[in-house]
């Protein structure tokens, strides 16, 4: 029997070793008529492969969710539930990759095939004017989805891009909790991404 791949087999290893988690290809989450969607990398261990909500139970959700509440994109009280009652207005949260990656690190390989359904996820919104890209993998996987070229495009937080298509991306630190312990995301920045996309709101 040939072996499994590693992003399926760590699936296989959390499956066994916590049953009651999701545990499975994490889908988008938010409003499907959004203006805007904030592309993260991957389920966390912790977080969304736990939840089964993006950004939900691990140390990104309360800067995550509370940036976006506090400037109009959600509502409700966030608490580390898929039940606490948070919904997305305008928004959507979709990720370059659906499946929690080995280390938390996911390949080039895991982030190509994985297109294969962010393209059709950003094609679904109709109204869709901005992205958020959430890190630098995310941004490239993005940028490639929508039909930008990454020299054109290069990463930088709140770097500003505008693609052929007509959409715009906006570059973000990634809210993880080493980017939050070491300071290179503090709140004040992760604000200043969302005050710049709301530029763009219709």
């Amino acid at each position: 029997m040939p072996a499994l791949p590693p992003p399926r087999r760590i699936r296989e290893e959390q499956k066994a070793a916590h049953p009651g988690w999701y545990n499975a290809p994490v889908p988008s989450f938010g409003d499907p008529n959004a203006w805007l969607a904030i592309a993260g990398l991957a389920p966390g261990l912790q977080g969304a492969n736990r939840t089964g909500r993006p950004f939900t139970g691990d140390r990104s959700g309360p800067l995550f969710y509370d940036t976006l509440i506090r400037h109009g994109l959600a509502q409700g009280t966030y608490a580390a539930r898929v039940d606490d009652g948070v919904e997305l207005t305008g928004a959507i949260i979709i990720n370059a990759v659906r499946c929690l990656p080995p280390q938390n690190k996911p390949t080039p390989e895991e982030v190509r095939t994985c297109r294969q359904f962010l393209q059709p996820s950003i094609a679904a919104l109709p109204n869709l004017r901005v992205i958020v890209a959430l890190g630098q993998i995310a941004h490239q996987s993005v940028v490639k989805a929508i039909g930008g070229k990454l020299p054109k495009c290069p990463f930088a937080h709140l770097a500003e891009h505008r693609v052929p298509s007509g959409l715009i991306v906006i570059d973000s630190y990634h809210p993880s909790s080493y980017n939050q312990n070491t300071g290179r995301l503090t709140g004040e920045m992760f604000d200043a991404v969302f005050e710049r996309a709301l530029a763009f709101r219709p």
